[in-house]
């Protein structure tokens, strides 16, 4: 039996086709978790996401910085995550991002639905 999951507008769900689809970004992003890694990509951005195999449409979503595009493109937040820590974000900035929020509403927000 197959469960098909509802659409929901504006959401990218992270299945199997977006986790084939991503995966050398992911793997890139995994990498991110050792510091030499880190300095290496902050060094020659360009040649590391080639060293990696990521797609043109992955590659310009890192040049963007663009979170919902790294979505889009297979990215996992949770990999994008050790991205964006490169750039000194954290995930309230993704979220806020990913809203379209500045990120002390994205943070007011989630302290609304914590009460």
């Amino acid at each position: 039996m197959t469960h098909t999951l509802p659409a929901i507008p504006g959401t990218v769900l992270f299945d199997g086709q977006q986790a084939r689809k991503g995966y050398a970004l992911n793997k890139m992003c995994y990498s991110f978790n050792a510091a030499r890694c880190r300095e290496e990509f902050v060094r020659d951005e360009d040649a590391y996401c080639a060293r990696f195999g990521l797609n043109a449409e992955q590659r310009e979503a890192i040049r963007a910085r663009n979170v919902l595009q790294l979505i889009a493109a297979g990215g996992n937040v949770y990999y994008l995550a050790k991205f964006a820590g490169i750039l000194g974000l954290d995930v309230q900035d993704l979220g806020a991002q990913q809203t379209g929020m500045s990120k002390d509403e994205f943070k007011a927000m989630l302290l609304a639905y914590a009460h």
